[in-house]
């Protein structure tokens, strides 16, 4: 059951993340929108809208106009002067990018009113109040000259006068349905003066929204003011560019709004809004609010011409002949300044400029209406795969072809916008599924670690750490079968068990305490040396090395487990020893064989179907068991084989036995024994020891039993260790041969009797 809800949640929490990423990019909260405008962003930043003359000019109020021509705000009669110059050059429309909200106040009539009220100004003020309202004369000459957009602005604040609605719209779409349910609408609106509105040919709006960040990217088209007016409920405004682009064209008052599913808007999702309008002969795409993305060059000199060239007359011959114009200003201290993808400092006028030149030219950037719908889509087929396919094939394969998905999505989006200039966001899905994938990876990885955890549990306590690693990542290994290897066994024995055991008959707990006891750190002694143990039988340990990973020198890390072994032992004797004494109790010491052999065999995992373990079979296993077993009857603590001392007897201090025949093998073979490690091999005492052991050995299979009886008389008094049991075995197999001799034909093979 536990199994089974492990592997559900495998699924399911991966697929609870994908649902909350799809109700999060549903609902487009601001994290996942500013994701997708920053990817926006990017894409304008590596390829901006190339460059071309539409014949869009920005007149600019900028620093050097204000040192020439005085501070801001200028006298009207000044802007008078501007916008005819304009005219004459040849402008075909002028648009302001400013708001004369409040009355000229360089107004003679105006100006007087500052005046000292005494009889040396009474004549003045008579003069001046003959003279002519600068408001009147900028909107007489707005009027004379024609062609003249001023600008307005909607706000949430509250409405004083309403601004003249001159380009208006009609809507084509569903018969009822009005231009104000789509976009913003706003309370209230900063107007110029009535004056100056009624002499224009085009009143519209200057709002440019940024988002969040503070970055334009897209401007409102339409903005509706919240104020019903008999007939036509609230009335709706053009931006700026789009009512310059009425005018241009003198297009008819009325432009076209075509709503969602009007004929030519066809779409497959249920998303209302705007789609286009139409004014004149062109058409401007929009979203659904009446929201225009704005395609950015990027600063362009070309646009701009000094205000202050302008009115001083030094614009080169034809510089303004056919053009469209905007007025505004660049000069910082005029605050209007914004942002763009771009830019991160840009005069507000810009933004206009690039608009009508988009609108001119018919370069649009645009956002489907399906293009959420098949982010969101792309996202779910995605999701769902990493969700089946990495339970099914691991993190490895479904995160190469994730990869490739993710890829193609960012491949498909980079050539919709540079192609065709779609905006399709490839970012949010593809962060989405990577969450999905890791979600689903991570429960995978845990999942597999807490199956490793059970096998490290389950097999560390009696293999060797790197096998139980080695189980742990593949535990495919786990299964029938074997191979042949050259390896190296050991095997350890107590000795006097039985003695022993019988002083616990009324204590068999204790007897298991103390087994256990002594496995521990002879089990240690092995582990921390690469070896695997093989199996615990009684008070007997069977060890091996070099399998199932390679082992390098494995005969010596055999031979140093052995030695430590002993080391491990005597520490155990000596506490037990002082425990005994301390609780007046007889001790008993603990003494171990060990015989440690190498040869090739076969090792793998053996047994049945139901029951198996890693385990190893062979004749040189058998041989390893056979020379413990002989330790005693040698009087040493090791016995080795003769390839296992062929391979570390320049390490380590070993000493020729004897040529044994050891019990159920007729073949003879020669047995060694190890005294210590290199610092005993390397001392004089051994070197001395080493040549007269060998020369004793010698005499004894030539049968010169003098000289064998006379070394082995010097060697029982060796410094190196006392080896009187081996010695007196000689000792009595000479008097036996000098009774019985072995014959000419003796090889020296002794043939043992017992195990």
């Amino acid at each position: 059951m536990r199994k089974k809800l492990s592997g559900l949640l495998h699924y399911l929490i991966p697929l609870l993340v994908l649902v909350t990423c799809v109700v999060l990019r549903w609902q487009d909260v601001p994290l996942v929108g500013q994701l997708r405008m920053n990817v926006f962003d990017t894409y304008q930043r590596i390829e901006p809208r190339q460059y071309q003359d539409a014949g869009v000019r920005i007149v600019d109020i900028d620093d050097k106009s204000l040192a020439e021509l005085g501070q801001w705000p200028w006298p009207r009669t000044r802007l008078a002067e501007l916008i005819y110059r304009l005219r004459t050059a040849g402008a075909v429309v002028v648009g302001f990018d400013v708001i004369f909200a409040e009355p000229d106040r360089t107004s003679p009539s105006r100006v007087i009113g500052d005046w000292p009220q005494d009889d040396n100004t009474a004549k003045i003020r008579e003069l001046a109040t003959g003279l002519p309202d600068h408001d009147a004369l900028f909107a007489q000459f707005i009027g004379g000259v024609g062609q003249i957009v001023t600008a307005t602005q909607l706000t949430n604040g509250p409405l004083g006068t309403i601004p003249r609605q001159i380009g208006n719209f009609s809507v084509a779409g569903s018969q009822g349905r009005r231009i104000a349910e789509y976009i913003p609408t706003l309370s209230g609106a900063i107007t110029n003066l009535p004056a100056i509105e009624d002499a224009a040919a085009g009143n519209a709006l200057i709002n440019v929204t940024p988002g969040a960040d503070g970055v334009v990217r897209r401007v409102p088209l339409l903005l509706a003011l919240d104020a019903e007016q008999p007939l036509i409920g609230k009335p709706v405004y053009p931006t700026l560019s789009m009512e310059m682009l009425r005018v241009m064209q003198d297009a008819p008052k009325t432009m076209n709004v075509r709503l969602s599913g009007a004929s030519g808007a066809a779409r497959w999702t249920t998303t209302d809004g705007v789609d286009a309008i139409r004014v004149g002969q062109l058409t401007i795409p929009s979203d659904a609010t009446g929201n225009m993305w704005v395609y950015f060059t990027g600063h362009q000199q070309d646009r701009y011409l000094s205000a202050a060239d302008v009115i001083n007359g030094k614009l080169p011959e034809g510089a303004l002949q056919d053009m469209a114009v905007l007025i505004g200003t660049s000069a910082a201290g005029l605050l209007d300044l914004r942002s763009s993808p771009l830019n991160p400092v840009l005069p507000g006028v810009e933004i206009h400029a690039e608009m009508l030149e988009q609108m001119l030219l018919q370069q649009f950037l645009s956002r489907p209406y399906w293009a959420s719908q098949a982010e969101t889509l792309a996202l779910v087929i995605v999701g769902l795969f990493f969700i089946i396919a990495i339970p099914r094939l691991g993190p490895l394969w479904p995160a190469i072809i994730g990869v490739g998905m993710i890829g193609g999505a960012v491949g498909f989006s980079w050539w919709a916008f540079r192609e065709h200039h779609i905006l399709i966001d490839p970012l949010y899905a593809s962060l989405a599924t990577i969450l999905v994938y890791i979600t689903g990876s991570l429960i995978g990885f845990m999942r597999t670690e807490g199956e490793k955890r059970q096998v490290r549990g389950a097999f560390s306590t009696y293999l060797s750490p790197a096998l139980v690693e080695q189980l742990a990542q593949h535990p495919e290994r786990l299964k029938l079968g074997g191979e042949m290897r050259d390896m190296t066994l050991l095997f350890c024995d107590v000795r006097g068990f039985t003695t022993i055991s019988e002083s616990y008959k009324s204590d068999p707990q204790g007897l298991t305490q103390l087994i256990n006891r002594l496995l521990t750190p002879l089990t240690g002694c092995i582990l921390q040396r690469d070896g695997t143990i093989d199996k615990y039988m009684g008070d007997c340990i069977m060890a091996f090395w070099n399998a199932p990973l390679d082992v390098p020198l494995h005969p010596e890390k055999a031979c140093e487990a052995a030695l430590a072994m002993f080391v491990a032992l005597r520490a155990l004797n000596a506490e037990r020893e002082a425990e005994a004494h301390a609780e007046g109790r007889p001790f008993l010491p603990l003494n171990i064989g060990i015989g440690v052999n190498t040869g090739t065999c076969v090792v793998g995992n053996m047994g049945s179907d139901q029951r198996f373990d890693y385990s190893v079979l062979g004749d040189a296993v058998n041989l390893a068991s056979r020379l413990e077993g002989q330790s005693k009857n040698y009087g040493v603590d090791i016995v080795i084989g003769q390839d296992s001392a062929i391979t570390v007897s320049d390490r380590f201090a070993v000493l020729q036995l004897d040529l044994i025949a050891v019990k159920g093998k007729s073949e003879a073979v020669e047995i060694f024994t190890v005294l210590g490690d290199h610092d005993l091999r390397d001392s004089d005492d051994f070197t001395e020891l080493a040549q007269k052991h060998d020369a004793m050995i010698t005499a004894y299979r030539r049968q010169n039993w003098d000289q064998a009886e006379a070394l082995l008389a010097t060697l029982r008094h060796n410094p190196v260790r006392n080896l009187s049991v081996l010695y007196d075995m000689y000792d009595e197999r000479i008097a036996a041969f000098r009774q019985s001799p072995p014959g000419p034909d003796w090889d020296g093979v002794f043939v043992a009797t017992s195990k």
